[in-house]
C-alpha cells in the first residue's frame, strides 16, 4: 500500500468522522425539541433514549460478522447515508410511533457505522506506525461543534426539526458517499485476513478492562449529550437557546484535547494521557454538580470535554494493539460497551434526577470516570507510542 493511498484513506475517514459528529450533535442537542414535537413525556423520554443504544449495540455485534465477509469500508460506505436519512426521518414525523421507528433506524445504522469507522481507524493507525486515532476523533468533535452550532440556529429562529435537518443532510450525504471511494484498510482489517475476522484470537478476559473503561467514558459522554441541555434549562435556569451551548462548549474542548492528544501519546505514552484525562473529567463533573448558574455550568462542561476527549480513542487503539491479528473483532466487541455506557448512563442520570436531584446525579459519572485511573495500565500492554512519533506513514503490504 503506497503512502499516497494511506493519506487519501486517512483524509476520507476523517471526513466520515466529521459527518457523524455533525449528525449526532444535531440529534442530541435538539432532544427538548424532539420531545415537544412528538409529545414525549419526561417519564417516557429515558425509554426512547435507551432504545437507540440497545439497537446500536446489536448492530455492532452483527457488524463483526459482516466485515469478515465484505470488510469495514463497505459497511461504512452504506451505513453513513442511512444514518443521515434516519436523522431526516426524526424531523419529519408527528406521531409517537414515527419517533420510535426513526430513532430505531438511527440506532441500527449508528451501530454499524461506529464499529466500521473505528475498525478502519485502528487498522490505519497500525499501517502508519504512529498514534493518529485521536485525530479521527478530533474530526468527530469538529463535526459536533458544527452540528451544535446549526442546532443553535434552529432553536434561535424557531425552525422545525425537518427544516433544520434537510439542508444539512442534502449537503453531507453526497460528500460522505463520494469520500467513501478512498477508504482503505490496513493490517488486521481485511476480509479473510489474520484471525479470519472471526474473533478467534480475542480473549474477553484480556479485553474486559478496556470494556469497563469504554462503558465509564460513555456514561460520562451520554450524561453530557443527553442531559446537558435539560440540566442547564431546568436546573440552572437558562433559556432554550443557551441550553444548546454546553454541548457545543464540550465539543470545543474535546476537539482541542484530541487535536493535541496524539502528540501527548507519542511523548508520554497512552497510560499517562488516559489517567490525566480521567482526573480532569472527574473534576469537570464535580464542577457541574455545584455550579451556581448557567455560565459556570457551561465552563464545567468545557473542562469535562478536555478530560473525556482522550479516553475513547485510546481505548479503541489499545484494543487494536492487544489483538493485532483480530482488530476488527476486538473493536466490534469493544464498541458494544460504547452503547452499554449510553444505555446505563442516560436512564440512570434521569432516574436519579427525577427521584433525588440532578445535581446529585452528576456524582455517579464522576466516580465512574475516576475508576479509569485504576484500569489505565491496560493501555500500556503493548508499545503505545508507535515508534516515537515519526511523521511519515510506513509502506505496508496488506496482501
Amino acid at each position: 500500500m503506497t503512502d499516497a493511498r494511506l493519506r487519501r484513506g486517512r483524509g476520507s475517514l476523517a471526513v466520515s468522522f466529521f459527518v457523524q459528529g455533525v449528525t449526532f450533535a444535531l440529534l442530541v442537542t435538539r432532544i427538548p425539541a424532539i420531545q415537544d414535537q412528538y409529545g414525549i413525556s419526561d417519564g417516557l423520554l429515558p425509554a426512547f433514549l435507551a432504545a437507540v443504544p440497545i439497537l446500536a449495540g446489536a448492530a455492532s455485534v452483527a457488524t463483526e460478522k459482516v466485515v469478515a465477509r465484505v470488510g469495514p469500508a463497505v459497511v461504512l460506505r452504506w451505513a453513513q447515508p442511512f444514518v443521515l436519512l434516519a436523522l431526516l426521518a426524526v424531523g419529519l414525523g408527528s406521531e409517537l410511533w414515527h419517533a420510535a421507528v426513526a430513532l430505531g433506524l438511527f440506532g441500527i445504522a449508528v451501530g454499524a457505522l461506529d464499529a466500521s469507522m473505528n475498525m478502519l481507524g485502528v487498522s490505519l493507525q497500525r499501517a502508519y506506525g504512529r498514534s493518529i486515532m485521536l485525530g479521527f476523533h478530533a474530526a468527530y468533535s469538529l463535526g459536533g461543534i458544527a452540528g451544535a452550532s446549526l442546532a443553535w440556529v434552529g432553536a434561535h429562529w424557531h425552525l422545525s426539526l425537518f427544516v433544520s435537518y434537510l439542508p444539512v443532510v442534502a449537503v453531507l450525504l453526497p460528500v460522505a458517499f463520494v469520500g467513501s471511494r478512498w477508504y482503505v484498510a490496513g493490517e488486521g482489517s481485511v476480509p479473510g485476513g489474520a484471525g479470519e475476522g472471526k474473533g478467534s484470537g480475542v480473549v474477553f478476559k484480556v479485553l474486559l478492562p478496556l470494556c469497563l473503561v469504554m462503558t465509564f467514558a460513555y456514561i460520562g459522554d451520554s450524561t453530557v449529550s443527553n442531559w446537558s441541555a435539560k440540566y442547564l434549562q431546568d436546573v440552572l435556569g437558562s433559556s432554550e437557546e443557551l441550553a444548546t451551548v454546553p454541548y457545543n462548549a464540550y465539543m470545543v474542548t474535546t476537539l482541542l484535547g484530541r487535536a493535541v492528544g496524539d502528540f501527548g501519546v507519542r511523548r508520554f505514552g497512552a497510560v499517562v494521557v488516559v489517567r490525566a484525562g480521567a482526573v480532569l473529567a472527574g473534576l469537570g463533573f464535580a464542577l457541574v454538580a455545584v455550579a451556581p448558574g448557567a455560565w459556570v455550568g457551561i465552563a464545567a462542561f468545557t473542562v469535562l470535554g478536555l478530560g473525556l476527549s482522550v479516553i475513547v480513542p485510546q481505548t479503541f487503539a489499545a484494543a487494536g494493539r492487544l489483538f493485532p491479528g483480530d482488530s476488527d473483532a476486538a473493536v466490534a466487541r469493544l464498541n458494544v460497551f460504547n452503547y452499554v455506557g449510553f444505555l446505563v448512563g442516560s436512564p440512570l442520570v434521569g432516574a436519579l434526577g427525577d427521584a433525588w436531584s440532578y445535581r446529585g446525579a452528576m456524582a455517579v459519572p464522576m466516580v465512574l470516570v475516576l475508576v479509569t485511573v485504576v484500569y489505565a495500565t491496560s493501555f500500556g500492554a503493548r508499545e503505545a507510542r508507535y515508534g516515537g512519533g515519526h511523521e511519515r506513514p510506513r509502506t505496508v503490504d496488506v496482501g
